[in-house]
């Protein structure tokens, strides 16, 4: 699989972590910054990485920040987009299971560096229950198009 990385300068390290962890079990990663813990503006990253998983140029895209919500509502502005924060490894799976969250957001100041690495893990191997979380989805499509 193919993943989208962004982050500003409080998801920096876990970026770093995650992006090792994709490495080793096999992921291809296309990281869209920051790539520093130099203060910086998170849109600047969240965006692109978004518009990644958006478009098909990757599969899934993971972008991180201090609590995870801004970055949360900047990849949400991308249409396609489906970007839940989670701060436990059950939100993780639900993200995918009903809600088929393409995007996941996590706040470094939230959740341990464990944390992050299991939901990440949990959030890629699950997949999207389709059924009646299929037509939510699809609802979700029909108001972005409005």
């Amino acid at each position: 699989m193919k993943i989208a990385l962004g982050t500003d300068h409080a998801g920096y390290e876990y970026k770093e972590r995650i992006k090792q962890y994709l490495t080793e079990q096999g992921h291809e990663v296309e990281d869209f910054g920051t790539h520093s813990a130099e203060p910086c503006d998170y849109p600047d990253f969240i965006y692109p990485a978004a518009l990644a998983a958006a478009q098909g140029q990757c599969d899934r895209a993971i972008v991180l920040g201090g609590s995870g919500n801004g970055e949360t509502i900047v990849a949400n502005k991308v249409p396609g987009v489906r970007c839940a924060v989670c701060w436990t490894e059950e939100l993780a799976q639900l993200s995918r299971a009903h809600n088929d969250a393409n995007v996941i957001s996590i706040g470094a100041r939230t959740v341990s560096p464990d944390m992050a690495i299991k939901m990440v893990q949990v959030w890629l191997e699950t997949p999207f229950d389709g059924g009646r979380h299929a037509e939510r989805v699809k609802k979700i499509a029909e108001l972005e198009s409005r």
